[in-house]
């Protein structure tokens, strides 16, 4: 059934027509809908060479309290390095989620033992971020 409607987009009116493909919803159970267009098939993909194989990065565990991150993003900077003296709420790194920066703080007053992200790289929920003592 080809239906018409009137849009308007940006101030300007444009007449529409469109084909109902399915009957209405109270009339779809049970009913097979059939094109009667012939579906293109899809290039040949050319087989690709194998990745070269890459070595799994080893986290690095430390001793003390493992500071993570609350959720996926991508690390824009490391504030601290193995060694600094940290008090509580103090920035250790900044989390870019959903285009927000988001300030990675101690839990409490430490000394950083090990560094477990780096800059730039991708993180997901609860992986380690430093690790406090």
């Amino acid at each position: 059934m080809l239906r018409k409607f009137r849009v308007n987009i940006n101030g300007k009116e444009y007449m529409v027509e469109m084909e109902e493909l399915t009957p209405g919803a109270s009339q779809l159970q049970n009913q097979v809908v059939e094109t009667t267009h012939p579906v293109p098939q899809a290039a040949p993909v050319a087989p690709t060479t194998p990745a070269a194989p890459t070595t799994p990065v080893q986290p690095v565990s430390g001793e003390g309290e493992e500071i993570t991150s609350p959720m996926p993003g991508n690390i824009l900077d490391i504030k601290v390095k193995v060694g600094d003296v940290v008090e509580e709420n103090q920035v250790v790194a900044v989390l870019e989620a959903m285009k927000m920066e988001n300030e990675i703080v101690a839990p409490r007053a430490g000394t950083i033992t090990a560094v477990s992200a780096t800059k730039g790289a991708p993180i997901d929920v609860g992986e380690p971020i430093v690790f406090i003592n």
